[in-house]
């Protein structure tokens, strides 16, 4: 689906001219001709970005960004303002609303639609972590608290080869707490970002005589420096160079002569964007960490085990242990439910503490476990297994409600065999499982021929 944008302006012929324009661009384009409309429709359509002009009767385009920055239903909508006005007082106005960009009219059709695509790459990152963090929502995960506004504690690197410039910013950033690193050459550039890591970028174009665009290039080029905010510092004269800029990532600009504000608002808007950026990821990497995590005992749960020993299947030749408490239905049963699961959460303390490194223990279900062994000998299988049952059975186990516990594990092991899928593997060790607690429990058993069938009885 083409991208779809919201074009406001109370005057009709400036309305149609940017429709033609953006429809021959293939974009889908909704009208408003008044700050009312706009924000109806802008929480109806969703755009994926709203231009807006500023001198609208009622309410005008300024009201509108901030009342748009306020709803939360559009406050990740990319605004861009329209204005013949030209005074960087209200630049910085629109900025410090909420706007993403200031266009001035009459408006510049490919500085508008290198904008546009710069701006739609951005936000098309954000709606998908934006999706993954609501989703983790539903799920009943907390929601972090709202990243910083201000821009006091970033850190920011100026490449530029103009001493005033580098003057002029390092006294806007004292002010605002900013930590500012230097660079007036390519290479020194890159020397700061081998001993940093910077919430953004200030680059400018004529930096080593006109390398100033290679450096952006590998800037997107590499992982570590890919979605790091980048704002090009330009002259007049550099028009093409700047649309080449947000072509190859750039995320905003500023022209020389540099206004302060000016500089101070893109600057803020673009590391609260960063900022926000990595909250979402944060919160995608949560979700995602305890979508693979049991909430009782902290080791990994089922569904990750199982993928883990496909992975492991392909490469290695793994061993698989499937351990159970003994008699535990008898501890729920006698001691309560909150003892059971004191008992779960020590069993999986103490399975973690004797495993190595390249081993995995998961929560399989219920009071058993399942541990994943990398390439290993029926000699190291059986040292594992016997230091794991020991380790449960030689400490008592306090159960913080005045009663203390000799708890011991039965354990099954299972090696792959060639053209035996994992869940072969484990219905093998469940197998040798059964055999340890008809045997009198507190044992290790390995899987025979039989255990490679399947089986219905099963012993608590």
């Amino acid at each position: 689906m083409s991208a779809r944008i919201l074009v406001v302006d109370d005057i009709a012929a400036n309305l149609r001219l940017l429709e033609a324009r953006l429809n021959a661009e293939y974009y889908d384009v909704l009208l408003a001709s008044s700050g009312p409309e706009a924000l109806r429709k802008a929480s109806e359509w969703l755009p994926d970005v709203i231009l807006l002009d500023v001198m609208m009767p009622g309410m005008d385009g300024y009201e509108v960004c901030r009342i748009l920055k306020a709803n939360p239903v559009t406050v990740h909508i990319p605004v861009v303002m329209i204005t013949a006005l030209v005074d960087p007082v209200e630049r910085v106005r629109g900025l410090e609303a909420g706007a993403d960009d200031f266009l001035s009219k009459p408006v510049d059709h490919p500085t508008l639609f290198a904008r546009l695509r710069a701006l739609l790459r951005v936000k098309q990152i954000s709606d998908a972590f934006r999706a993954r963090a609501a989703t983790a929502l539903d799920m009943g995960f907390d929601p972090l608290p709202s990243p910083a506004e201000q821009l006091r504690g970033a850190s920011v690197l100026l490449a530029t080869e103009d001493i005033n410039e580098a003057e002029l910013v390092e006294s806007v950033m004292r002010q605002e707490g900013v930590q500012l690193h230097s660079a007036s050459t390519v290479q020194a550039a890159w020397d700061c970002l081998d001993r940093c890591s910077f919430d953004a970028i200030l680059l400018s174009l004529s930096l080593d005589g006109g390398e100033g665009l290679r450096l952006a290039s590998r800037l997107r080029a590499q992982a570590s420096t890919r979605d790091m905010p980048m704002i090009l510092l330009a002259d007049l004269d550099q028009r093409s160079l700047v649309l080449r800029g947000f072509d190859l990532g750039a995320n905003d600009h500023v022209l020389r002569p540099a206004d302060s504000n000016e500089l101070r608002a893109r600057l803020r808007n673009q590391i609260r964007q960063r900022r926000y950026q990595e909250q979402l990821r944060t919160e995608l990497d949560r979700s995602l960490e305890m979508a693979i995590t049991d909430s009782l005992t902290g080791l990994r749960n089922r569904r990750y085990i199982a993928r883990h020993l496909e992975h492991l299947l392909r490469t290695t030749r793994p061993a698989v242990m499937l351990l159970d408490v003994d008699r535990f239905k008898a501890v729920n049963d006698t001691y309560g439910h909150g003892v059971g699961d004191v008992v779960l959460k020590e069993v999986a303390l103490r399975l973690q503490a004797q495993l190595r490194a390249v081993d995995t223990v998961a929560r399989y279900g219920g009071e058993e476990f399942l541990v994943a062994l990398a390439d290993t000998s029926e000699e190291e299988a059986l040292q594992i297994a016997e230091r794991l049952r020991g380790a449960v059975e030689d400490d008592l186990i306090a159960t913080g409600f005045g009663d203390v516990l000799r708890i011991t594990i039965s354990i099954g092991v299972a090696f792959a065999r060639d053209g035996e899928a994992v869940s072969d593997m484990i219905r093998a060790a469940d197998g040798a499982l059964y055999r340890a607690k008809s045997s009198g429990r507190n044992r290790v058993e390995f899987a025979c021929d039989k255990d490679w069938k399947p089986r219905s009885a099963s012993v608590a």
